[in-house]
């Protein structure tokens, strides 16, 4: 999946220091990152200008065995030759 990224790409995820360039996203997705899987559906993806917005669900489980099961939103910024170049995640939780 890293692939999928340009080299010194930036990824931003609620609750974690800004991810840079791939070795972190890397790092994150197989150190890091509290699920240990799951499957993400998307309900609405919408492309423009080198920009691309998703919508969608994501059911899977923590490391731990427990469940979750949340909706998110992702923005992509697409580079010239058609990876992520930054990527910012939002989730859907009662916060405020």
């Amino acid at each position: 999946m890293v692939q999928l990224f340009e080299p010194e790409a930036v990824y931003l995820r609620p609750g974690y220091e800004p991810l840079l360039g791939r070795g972190e996203i890397l790092h994150f997705y197989t150190h890091v990152r509290a699920i240990r899987e799951g499957w993400h559906s998307i309900d609405t993806a919408i492309a423009w200008d080198g920009q691309v917005a998703v919508r969608g669900g994501f059911s899977g489980a923590l490391h731990d065995g427990r469940p979750i099961d949340l909706r998110f939103s992702d923005f992509f910024t697409v580079g010239p030759n058609g990876r992520f170049s930054r990527r910012e995640t939002f989730f859907f939780a009662p916060l405020a």
